[in-house]
């Protein structure tokens, strides 16, 4: 067994744990804010790959405590896009840009969260829409596969649906359930899951469950006028952190 080394400890538990909190549905965008957090004392693709793992045990928590409360129509136009985006990522994964992807994301989820905060075009996107969910399940699952950025494609799609709180989070767990467990096989075919990864994943795992259903609870106790503010507001802090992160790797 390898000894932890009590910086990674110092962020990897705070950094799991808001994920665990974002994957039970509370503001879930800000999951991407675990992953600089942890490269603030590792590689940034070693934090992702660390992550993967106790991120489908978050996935089994959150699809059993959503079980029955989902969007059965957005699934079902958003995972033929995601499964083309994960390919794509799978295939670039030695030629892509992160610093230009970070930008790219980040662009688009402030100015999605700054107009869905302030209103502006807010008749838009209210339907379900084949073409749009193809293209945004396709970028949420290219840039899940190489940032763990997912969250931010998947909530333009969404939010402006106005569903209930917990379908729209029961939605989410069940996309990223499936996209996270895709993610498993390929991420060993790139060599990511080395002992030293796995031990520090099987660390983070009893964190996994706590931020869930704390998650959970802050989306049930919430009012859904709110609920979508705070994710949007949370949209709007992960843009600006993908945009700083994207033009400092310049």
């Amino acid at each position: 067994m390898v000894p932890l080394d009590p910086l990674f400890v110092l962020v990897g538990v705070p950094a799991a744990m808001l994920y665990g909190v974002a994957k039970g549905g509370f503001g879930g965008a800000v999951a991407i804010l675990a992953v600089p957090l942890m490269a603030l004392v590792m590689p940034p693709s070693q934090a992702a790959a660390i992550l993967l793992p106790v991120l489908v045990v978050m996935d089994m928590v959150v699809v059993y405590s959503y079980r029955g409360q989902f969007d059965r129509l957005a699934l079902r136009l958003l995972i033929p896009g995601a499964l083309l985006g994960l390919l794509a990522g799978y295939l670039l994964a030695d030629a892509v840009n992160d610093a230009m992807m970070r930008l790219l994301v980040g662009v688009v989820a402030l100015a999605f969260g700054l107009q869905s905060l302030l209103g502006w075009l807010s008749s838009l996107g209210k339907e379900h829409n084949r073409t749009a969910a193809t293209l945004i399940g396709a970028l949420s699952g290219f840039t899940s596969f190489s940032i763990h950025a997912g969250g931010p494609p998947f909530a333009m799609y969404l939010l402006p649906k106005r569903l209930p709180p917990l379908i729209y989070a029961g939605t989410g767990g069940l996309f990223f359930a499936l996209v996270n467990l895709i993610k498993l096989p390929a991420y060993y075919a790139l060599g990511q899951f080395g002992t030293d990864n796995l031990w520090y994943s099987l660390a983070l795992v009893p964190v996994a469950p706590v931020g869930v259903l704390l998650g959970r609870k802050l989306v049930q106790m919430s009012n859904p006028e709110v609920y979508y503010r705070i994710i949007s507001a949370f949209l709007v802090v992960v843009g600006i952190k993908l945009i700083f992160d994207g033009y400092q790797g310049f």
